[in-house]
């Protein structure tokens, strides 16, 4: 692997390590409760799981240029292993019938957040 490439690596990481934070940041604002960041599953990994009054919500934040490029990288697939995590982590922490939310957390290149609830119906 050459330097440049660990470079961008190191900066994508950072990039979403922020994004994550901004996300974050909104959603407590707002009176949710972190339960976990960068959960990983058989299925995948949820950037955030949170409790916002009765509901689960899981999160996937996407950083773009613009929150319309970061909409356009959630694809369908990804949402299915989401989905997937997120029943399994529900198993492992024994929560039995809960209600989930899956939103999307779109971060444009300024920093500013877009939080879209139950965006897996609405992609």
């Amino acid at each position: 692997m050459t330097q440049l490439r660990r470079q961008r690596g190191r900066v994508a990481a950072t990039a979403g390590r922020m994004a994550e934070e901004n996300v974050l940041r909104a959603y407590k604002g707002a009176g949710a409760d972190l339960l976990a960041e960068r959960w990983r599953g058989r299925a995948g990994e949820i950037d955030l799981i949170l409790r916002d009054g009765d509901d689960i919500v899981f999160v996937e934040v996407k950083a773009a240029a613009t929150h319309a490029e970061a909409a356009a990288r959630l694809q369908p697939a990804q949402m299915r292993r989401i989905m997937l995590a997120a029943c399994e982590y529900c198993e492992t922490q024994g929560l039995g019938q809960v209600t989930m939310r899956f939103d999307a957390a779109l971060v444009d290149a300024t920093g500013r957040v877009d939080l879209l609830r139950n965006a897996f119906g609405e992609f």
